[in-house]
C-alpha cells in the first residue's frame, strides 16, 4: 500500500504508524519532566507490553502495523549515504554546536550502533556525557559536568505519532512542533516522506521548516472535503492560514476548513482532546467545550482564503459540515468529577478502527460505559503505564490509509 488515503476519521483503517516506546523512557529523571513534557515517569517494561496488546487490537482487526523506527531505518539500508547526513542533521538538530562535540558524539554513534535500527532506536534515546568516555583532561565543562548530565535530550514523547506529522487526505504535513523538546521528532518524517519507496510521493502540505506551529493532534479529517484544525497552544493561527493555502492550491479536494478556538490549557492541549469523530453521526466531547465555540470557516478565494467568522454551539457547527445531525456523547457520561478525572486520562481521546468501532484506555470505565450505551464497539487497551504521557490511543497512532467507504 503506497501512498496516503485519510479522508475521514472513522473509516476503515487499513495501515497505521506506531513507534513502540524505548529505552528513550529510561532517561526521563524528575528533573527533566517538566521539560520534557511528562508528568511522570512510566515504568518501561509495562509501558511496551501495553503497546504491544494496542499493536495486537489493531492487527486482529485487519490493520497493517508499521513502526516509525523500522521505517526510518530501511530508508538507512536503502541509502547508506544516508547515514552520515542524518547524524551529522540530528547532531546539530539536538544542540551541539561545538566541533569537539559534535565531532566526540558523530564517532560514538557511528561506531557503536552498526546496524541502522540500533542506530535509530539510540538517536530516540538521548545520549549522557558517561557513554561518551572523553579524555577529562582536555576539557573543563566534562570535569565539572555531572558523568549522568544528558549530552542529547531523549525523545520520550515519540510515542506518540500523530503529532510530528499528519496526513491529510493523500498528503501529508511534516508539522513544526510547539516545544524545542518535540522538535526534533520531525526529522525521522522529513527522511521517510522523502525517501522511503511507500512514502516518498506524497505531497506535503507543510514543512518542518516553516516558522509557524502546528501540531497533528490539532488536525481532524471530517471528510474529503472538510478539514478541521484547532488554534491551540500548540497550534498557532498563522500556520492554518499557510496549510490552507498550500492545501487549497494543491490537488486535494478540500474546500473548506474549519479553525476550532479551543481554550489554552492543559485539558485543551490539542483540538482531539476535545472531540473526537467515532462513527457517522457521533462524537466524544469533553463536557468543557460545550456551549458557544469560535469557530473560523476558511476557504480558497483567487490566490489566498476567506475567512468567516461562525458563533454556534459544537453541535451545530459539525451537523451542518458533516451532514447529518450528531450526537455528542460527554467524557464521563456529564459526572463532572468522572469527566475531569477521566478527560486527564484521556478519556475522549478515542481511535476509530471502522464506523462506531473505537480502541480506548481501559481505565475510563465511565466513559467506556457510556460509549457502549451508545451502541459503540469498544475494544479497551491496558493503560496503567502509557496514560502517564498524557495521550490517549489516538494520539499514539498515525493513520497512514483508510478505506473510502
Amino acid at each position: 500500500m503506497a501512498g496516503v488515503n485519510v479522508k475521514s476519521e472513522i473509516m476503515p483503517l487499513k495501515k497505521v504508524l506506531l513507534h513502540r516506546p524505548g529505552d528513550e523512557l529510561l532517561n526521563l529523571t524528575p528533573n527533566t519532566l517538566e521539560e520534557l513534557l511528562f508528568d511522570d515517569i512510566p515504568f518501561l517494561q509495562v509501558a511496551q507490553a501495553e503497546h504491544d496488546a494496542f499493536a495486537e487490537i489493531l492487527r486482529n482487526e485487519g490493520v497493517e502495523v508499521v513502526y516509525l523506527e523500522d521505517l526510518m531505518a530501511e530508508v538507512l539500508d536503502l541509502y547508506p549515504e544516508l547515514r552520515e547526513k542524518f547524524l551529522k542533521q540530528f547532531i546539530f538538530e539536538a544542540g551541539i554546536r561545538t566541533d569537539r562535540y559534535q565531532k566526540i558524539i558523530y564517532d560514538y554513534l557511528n561506531d557503536n550502533y552498526v546496524t541502522n535500527k540500533e542506530l535509530v532506536m539510540k538517536t530516540m534515546a538521548g545520549v549522557n556525557l558517561q557513554e561518551l568516555h572523553t579524555d577529562k583532561s582536555n576539557s573543563l565543562v566534562d570535569l565539572v559536568s555531572d558523568a549522568s548530565k544528558l549530552v542529547i535530550a531523549p525523545m520520550p514523547n515519540l510515542y506518540f505519532t500523530r503529532d510530528p506529522f499528519a496526513m491529510i487526505g493523500n498528503g501529508v504535513s511534516i508539522n513544526r512542533m510547539y516545544s524545542e523538546t518535540r522538535n526534533r521528532e520531525t526529522i525521522y518524517g522529513e527522511y521517510i516522506f522523502k525517501y522511503h519507496p511507500d512514502l516518498q510521493d506524497v505531497p506535503e502540505y507543510y514543512s518542518r521548516y516553516n516558522t509557524f506551529h502546528i501540531e497533528g493532534g490539532d488536525i481532524l479529517n471530517i471528510n474529503d472535503h472538510v478539514l478541521a484544525i484547532g488554534i491551540s497552544q500548540r497550534t498557532e493561527p498563522d500556520a492554518i492560514d499557510q496549510i490552507a493555502k498550500n492545501i487549497f492550491h494543491s490537488d486535494s479536494p478540500i474546500d473548506t476548513i474549519l479553525a476550532f478556538n479551543i481554550p489554552n490549557s492543559r485539558a485543551f492541549m490539542h483540538l482531539d482532546t476535545v472531540f473526537t469523530q467515532i462513527d457517522y453521526d457521533k462524537f466524544t466531547i469533553h463536557p468543557g467545550i460545550m456551549g458557544p465555540l469560535t469557530v473560523f470557516e476558511i476557504k480558497p478565494e483567487g490566490e489566498g482564503i476567506k475567512v468567516r467568522e461562525i458563533n454556534e454551539p459544537l453541535e451545530q457547527i459539525l451537523t451542518t459540515y458533516v451532514g447529518r445531525p450528531v450526537k455528542l456523547i460527554p467524557c464521563g457520561g456529564g459526572d463532572r468529577i468522572a469527566a475531569e478525572r477521566e478527560q486527564w486520562n484521556d478519556g475522549s481521546n478515542t481511535l476509530c478502527v471502522r464506523p462506531g468501532t473505537v480502541v480506548v484506555y481501559q481505565r475510563n470505565d465511565v466513559t467506556n460505559a457510556v460509549l457502549r450505551e451508545a451502541g459503540l464497539n469498544v475494544l479497551e487497551m491496558p493503560s496503567a503505564e502509557l496514560s502517564r504521557g498524557r495521550g490517549g490511543p489516538r494520539c499514539m497512532s498515525m493513520p497512514l490509509w483508510r478505506d473510502d467507504e
